[in-house]
């Protein structure tokens, strides 16, 4: 196998016997199976796709995320599916991985970025058609992605474009997703979350996927079930069409690649409803489900017909605890608060602007991004705490697990830190920063504000290229810098963007505020 996708690849070049992920060599090869089947069913539909087409090459690209999929015969049967797709179409080339690994190093590294973009793209483009939007141009462009990934003569003048323009198809993929969550569950507004357990029967539900956990709190309502959102799903305790649930009781554990230890011996179903999964444990395995893309061997996986019954059965006859369960985060604190999407933000804007004119706030640093195990990531924990008292922090993603239970104290009224939702809400961001800029009369670059991301997967790779899209320089980037990213690919961001890998908090925060 070869897989240089996430941020924690063996030595920091590549997975070649097993993942470090948890997938094995024969998944591996079978993933590369589906993407070289997705590369030739986009080469054949190109200009002729339907809506069905474009369906399949967004969940197959979805599967092929990181911690999504580790069920073999699952993934043989997306394979399958995706090659019966292009048939109509003529006979597809088939396109083999290898021939991407082994290229030229730059153009490994740009049709690797367009790869692992436009994977990150799909994700949230399947978040968004759940819910019924659907855009053609991004539908269009995965196409155009893949068949590009097998063009044999194409070098960087033909890919880096590509590359910039996934940023900007990212970009209209995570405004309809916005939209989508917001028309459909209301607009997020601040709410502090408990971290401790009721007694009795529950269920925990983590991932991404709202619609899902809509479904869930429906069916178990009246039911004597509570429901605790883990990892990524925990801004959807602010969304009012979610919140009006009374069982919706608040947030189990911490980030995805902690869960091995947090879901041991829980007397509680498991439902995975996006990635971030990672290889399930014995203690817990009977007691996990899966559903949409997710899949592992041996559990129960629930169909697109969204009957939780089973869930729902394995919560009442497990029982939950019999005493309440004091639980904190990875600081000790016993709560955490999200919610502070575009929304909530911009309705206090006049706030926030005159505590910027007044000096009250000296900067914004947006510290955010996917969470992992290796090592170097406490730095951003350590990078909150050693911020100024006239700074605010802004986060999204995974990664706020490693502060977001901190108390850092507030600004006029406002918490110096504030959860602005999932990976996918850093559109939140994004609107917050223009309208600020809008304000100010400068342009973003020029605002008080710096990112100080993590990465880990590919959802994190097509935010960062939509960064980039926007032209926002000088972000820090960490724990480490992409293995798939070449010498001279690295030369172009660092001269054109100012992109640097992160050192030490006291050193970066010194840099920055001079």
């Amino acid at each position: 196998m070869f897989c240089f996708q996430c941020e924690q690849t063996a030595k920091g070049t590549g997975c070649a016997t097993g993942g470090v992920c948890g997938k094995k060599a024969d998944t591996a090869r079978l993933q590369d199976e589906l993407t070289g089947a997705l590369v030739g069913l986009a080469r054949v539909a190109d200009g002729k796709a339907s809506d069905t087409t474009y369906k399949l090459v967004m969940e197959g690209l979805f599967v092929t995320v990181t911690n999504v999929n580790f069920d073999d015969a699952a993934i043989r049967e997306w394979t399958r599916r995706v090659r019966d797709e292009a048939a109509p179409f003529g006979a597809a080339e088939t396109y083999e991985m290898s021939e991407l690994w082994d290229a030229d190093a730059d153009v490994r590294s740009l049709k690797s970025l367009l790869l692992f973009g436009v994977r990150g793209v799909a994700a949230y483009a399947h978040h968004a058609a759940v819910l019924g939007h659907t855009h053609e141009e991004v539908n269009a462009f995965l196409i155009k992605a893949l068949a590009a990934i097998g063009e044999k003569d194409y070098g960087m003048d033909e890919l880096l474009p590509l590359v910039m323009e996934t940023g900007r198809i990212n970009l209209i993929c995570m405004e309809i997703l916005d939209k989508a969550n917001t028309e459909t569950f209301g607009t997020p507004v601040p709410v502090t979350v408990p971290l401790a357990i009721e007694p009795g029967p529950f269920i925990i539900i983590t991932g991404h996927d709202l619609r899902d956990l809509k479904a869930l709190l429906e069916q178990t309502e009246g039911k004597g079930i509570t429901i605790y959102t883990h990892g990524e799903m925990l801004p959807a305790h602010a969304y009012p069409e979610l919140k009006k649930h009374a069982h919706l009781k608040g947030n189990f554990g911490t980030a995805w690649q902690n869960q091995q230890k947090e879901f041991d011996n829980v007397p509680a179903p498991i439902l995975f409803t996006t990635n971030c999964l990672m290889p399930v444990k014995p203690s817990y395995a009977d007691r996990a489900f899966t559903t949409a893309v997710v899949g592992y061997p041996g559990l129960t996986h629930i169909g697109e017909d969204k009957d939780f019954a089973p869930v729902i059965a394995k919560a009442l006859a497990l029982g939950g605890y019999a005493e309440p369960q004091a639980r904190t985060g990875i600081n000790g604190g016993t709560t955490v608060t999200t919610g502070f999407g575009h929304g909530a933000v911009l309705s206090v804007a006049g706030t926030v602007i005159d505590a910027v004119k007044a000096g009250a706030i000296r900067r914004f640093f947006l510290v955010g991004g996917c969470d992992g195990a290796k090592l170097g990531r406490n730095y951003f924990t350590e990078f909150v705490k050693h911020a100024p008292p006239d700074t605010v922090i802004l986060t999204l993603a995974c990664g706020k697990y490693r502060f977001n239970d901190l108390d850092i104290g507030s600004i006029g009224g406002l918490p110096r830190i504030m959860d602005m939702g999932q990976c996918n809400d850093a559109y939140s961001a994004i609107k917050v920063a223009q309208a600020l800029a809008g304000a100010f009369g400068c342009g973003v670059n020029e605002l008080p504000l710096t990112l100080v991301l993590s990465w880990y997967e590919q959802k994190a790779v097509c935010i960062l290229l939509t960064l980039l899209h926007l032209g926002i320089k000088n972000i820090f980037l960490g724990p480490s810098l992409p293995a798939f990213v070449s010498p001279n690919v690295l030369g172009y961001l660092v001269e054109n963007f100012g992109i640097r890998p992160i050192s030490t908090p006291e050193a970066d925060l010194a840099a920055v505020l001079g």
